[in-house]
């Protein structure tokens, strides 16, 4: 998804650099990649179920025989924006923990990008959030495998907290990674059910405790631990 959309922005599907893609492969992925940026932009400004697949092919020019090649319903176009989304926010997960930053600071510009993400969408956002979370929630293999991926990414945030020396050892990495993850789910799941939720100010909050959580207890600092 692009900033429209709350969870990640949608790309063309990540191609092996090393292995050449044909013209027609190629041109296959372009396609796919444009109905995906078409539609979460029109989900995101006029609903999910006020879409019409047609309107997604007038908006992409494309032919709907060419919509239903790569989608057989508009449901499997959406389960594709949700991963998607996670797979980006992954990507700014990682970019976050290779960046020479603070665990402070990084937590802040986590948080502080997903609610950018979702206060800048368009005025069905909140609706698309919904749908989204019920899109990969239905399916209990896909809401494992998303929980797994994101745990690891949290827990790879902890990882580089430890190595600076900005992050307790009082507790192990997986604990301090589902506080992480926790507060992440927290977060979307009250934008997506509570009317007029402040995201930003509530992201603001989450990062801060998150902050002051995970970090050294004076007695670590000082060496007494």
């Amino acid at each position: 998804m692009t900033d429209r959309a709350s969870l990640g922005a949608p790309e063309s599907p990540a191609k092996d650099p090393h292995v050449p893609v044909s013209r027609r492969e190629r041109r296959k992925l372009e396609l796919r990649a444009r109905i995906l940026e078409t539609a979460s932009g029109l989900f995101a400004d006029q609903g999910f179920h006020e879409t019409r697949v047609a309107e997604i092919c007038v908006r992409a020019d494309i032919a709907e025989k060419t919509f239903f090649n790569h989608f057989p319903t508009k449901l499997h176009l959406l389960r594709e924006i949700a991963h998607a989304g996670i797979a980006q926010l992954l990507v700014e997960i990682e970019d976050l923990s290779n960046a020479d930053l603070a665990t402070r600071e990084r937590l802040h510009q986590l948080f502080d990008t997903v609610a950018q993400h979702i206060s800048e969408a368009g005025p069905k956002n909140r609706e698309l959030v919904t749908e989204l979370v019920h899109a990969i929630s239905g399916d209990a293999d896909e809401r494992s495998d998303q929980v797994r991926r994101l745990h690891a990414a949290f827990a790879r945030v902890v990882d580089v907290g430890l190595a600076r020396g900005d992050v307790t050892r009082r507790h192990d990495v997986q604990t301090l990674a589902e506080l992480i993850l926790g507060a992440y789910y927290v977060l979307i799941f009250n934008y997506a059910n509570l009317d007029e939720f402040p995201v930003r100010e509530r992201a603001h909050a989450a990062a801060r405790i998150l902050a002051d959580s995970l970090a050294p207890h004076t007695e670590e600092t000082n060496g007494t631990t």
